[in-house]
């Protein structure tokens, strides 16, 4: 194993556009590797939940994100520490076109940046189906674009003959980039969408693990691993003074308090309704010195015993939004914590579950608002300020989230707003009440840790 002040070993997964075969090739290369026998870790650039699910069955390991908008460039490197910390190797899948970053923000939350803070070599995946010579072109233009980014390496995808091949690794040698892998054109590993992205792991069972297993054999295949590892380990040590991330060191119990009031129980959802989180806000959580418990909506009656705290984060609940409401149990007892102004801190697919009604389907009833499936995707960054004080964050806290969904909330009266937007129309958005924090904004608590030790603190004295 290599130690994290020593430069772990580390390639960037990125493609010219979206749809050229980088989660393939990423999720493959990390099942390929850790077939092998090495502690694999997995990264993916951006806010996107879902990939990080497939690249956890590939390695065994949590899949961990990294986005220069949400947390700063600052923390990009010590994030990516705090994930490798004690693997052979990292492997990080790109979003979106290599350069393609924050809208308006220059190469802000590209996988470019990201490649250039992290200095590692990229692997560059071609979609090939639709050329020969002009592959030389594509190459050469996004090696020459950013002198900064190494692109060490191309993997030539959907790729029909031998005779093809030849004429593709011709023109590649040209530019002078290696071939480090030629997957042939073959009907697609199984890996179906919907209106947000991939289905996520959770809800697909044996069929996620079994496309995985076959992402891997078809990177094992086609690619050279040992090219790919040795381009890995010449990276090279990390940007000076970077150290991994922490959480926090886990509080000392106050010896004039209770157990409970000082180590309280904070219930976060999860199951296939709940599958958007990032894994450092349990981390956040535990650090602050909560005890952090997993229920399922779906399946658990009620909520955990001695519950004093409730995250419920991002998902489908629309997929399931029959299922969450015949569970009549657990929704009462959301309910029932949510007026007891115990904190609640809910997005997206959370806020939806808190609503009145979500398509006409009853949900919890703790906001006076309804919701319903939209045909207009409501997509992008945010940069926001907290314009009311709550459990999760007090008036004037700044930070910057993400917003993906297919949903809209149409609000009653009662509640102050959670967020402003800080846009020319000074958009405010979600809910204040009682302890509850609900809100269609995504954010990474890593960027702002206050957030989860004020909710702890909450905890304790709610």
């Amino acid at each position: 194993m290599t130690s994290p002040d020593s430069g772990v070993p580390r390639l960037v997964i990125a493609a010219p556009s979206s749809g050229s075969g980088k989660t393939t090739v990423a999720t493959g290369l990390m099942a390929a590797l850790t077939g092998r026998g090495l502690a694999v870790s997995p990264h993916k650039v951006g806010p996107d939940y879902i990939d990080p699910g497939y690249h956890a069955l590939a390695t065994g390991r949590v899949g961990r994100n990294l986005d220069a908008y949400l947390c700063g460039p600052e923390l990009v490197g010590p994030l990516f520490l705090h994930g490798a910390r004690g693997c052979d190797i990292a492997v990080v899948e790109g979003v979106m076109g290599l350069y393609d970053g924050a809208a308006g923000e220059g190469e802000l939350a590209s996988t470019a940046q990201v490649a250039k803070l992290l200095r590692a070599p990229v692997v560059l995946v071609v979609d090939a189906s639709s050329q020969s010579r002009s592959v030389a072109a594509l190459v050469h233009g996004f090696v020459s674009w950013d002198p900064e980014v190494r692109i060490g390496g191309v993997i030539l995808n959907k790729v029909a003959s031998d005779r093809h091949e030849g004429l593709l690794r011709e023109a590649v040698d040209s530019v002078g980039v290696p071939v480090l892998g030629v997957l042939r054109r073959a009907a697609p590993v199984e890996t179906p969408s919907r209106h947000l992205g991939l289905v996520p792991v959770a809800e697909r069972g044996s069929d996620a693990v079994d496309a995985v297993a076959a992402m891997g054999a078809q990177v094992a295949a086609g690619c050279d691993l040992e090219a790919l590892v040795g381009l890995a380990r010449a990276a090279g040590p990390l940007p000076g003074g970077s150290a991994p991330w922490t959480p926090g060191p886990v509080p000392t119990h106050h010896p004039s308090r209770s157990v409970k009031k000082s180590t309280p129980r904070v219930a976060v959802a999860g199951g296939a309704a709940f599958t958007f989180s990032y894994a450092e806000h349990a981390e956040l959580l535990a650090a602050a010195g909560a005890e952090v418990v997993t229920f399922d909506p779906l399946r658990d009656e009620e909520l955990p015993e001695g519950t004093a705290g409730l995250v419920i984060g991002g998902g489908f609940p629309e997929v399931y939004a029959s299922e969450l409401s015949a569970n009549e149990g657990l929704r009462k007892s959301v309910a029932e914590l949510a007026l007891s102004g115990a904190p609640v801190a809910a997005e997206c697919a959370g806020l939806l579950y808190l609503c009145r009604e979500l398509d006409g389907l009853p949900m919890c009833g703790v906001l006076d608002a309804s919701a319903r499936m939209s045909e207009r995707l409501t997509l992008g960054y945010r940069d926001a300020v907290a314009v009311s004080d709550s459990a999760l964050a007090g008036a004037g806290t700044r930070m910057r989230g993400h917003e993906f969904h297919r949903t809209v909330v149409e609000r009653g009266a009662g509640a102050a707003p959670a967020w402003g937007m800080r846009t020319p129309e000074r958009r405010v958005e979600g809910f204040v009440e009682r302890g509850v924090h609900a809100s269609y904004l995504h954010t990474h608590w890593a960027a702002e840790p206050g957030v989860a030790r004020r909710f702890v603190e909450r905890c304790r004295t709610s």
